[in-house]
């Protein structure tokens, strides 16, 4: 049975890289698959890149308002290979509508969809991210990819800095302005403890 998979982790774990391996391996195969972002990550533009080097263009960049399910369906209608398999990238900033649409891509097509993306935002809260609440209510298979923070213990907070300074409030998408410099860092319960108490 074809399922809907959340593979989540905090910044730099790996999520891309992983997507990047899993569409490598159907296509050395000879399988296709159809890789996606939102078009709210705005950073290098229709392409995945990795911090160690691989990249890929997506087949699709969506905005809040596509629906995902429809261009899948539009794929398939135009004739060629079958899709194996659907990779999001980023889908912490699907809309859960569109969550619902991936499912509806596993469930009326059987194809299997992974999607990769962040837990929680840089508050700790899930619900400054939709998609991902909406992908920890109902992905058939959920699946943390670990990294480590900079003490040497798991990290599981995703940190914001601005100017290299530990900010705890501000707007859950803050991507790039221009102006400022914004480093996110994947870190410890103890080390966010501690960043935001100005112990560190």
């Amino acid at each position: 049975m074809s399922k809907l998979y959340f593979r989540y982790g905090a910044m730099g774990c790996g999520k891309t890289m992983q997507l990047l391996q899993v569409a490598f391996n159907y296509e050395e195969r000879g399988h296709q698959v159809l890789v996606m972002k939102p078009k709210t990550d705005t950073k290098n533009g229709e392409k995945l890149l990795t911090r160690i080097g691989p990249e890929r263009k997506v087949d699709f960049c969506f905005s809040k308002t596509d629906n995902v399910f429809d261009f899948v369906s539009k794929h398939l209608k135009k004739g060629g290979k079958k899709i194996s398999c659907v990779l999001i990238d980023e889908a912490q900033f699907l809309t859960a509508d569109q969550v619902d649409e991936l499912m509806q891509v596993v469930t009326e097509f059987g194809i299997p969809v992974m999607a990769y993306g962040l837990r929680l935002n840089f508050r700790l809260t899930d619900g400054g991210f939709e998609g991902a609440t909406r992908l920890l209510q109902i992905a058939h298979d959920i699946d943390e990819i670990k990294t480590i923070c900079e003490c040497g213990r798991k990290a599981t907070c995703n940190a914001r800095f601005l100017n290299g300074k530990f900010v705890a409030d501000g707007p859950d998408i803050l991507i790039d302005d221009g102006k400022t410099e914004i480093e996110y860092r994947a870190i410890c319960p103890k080390c966010f403890a501690d960043y935001k108490a100005g112990k560190k």
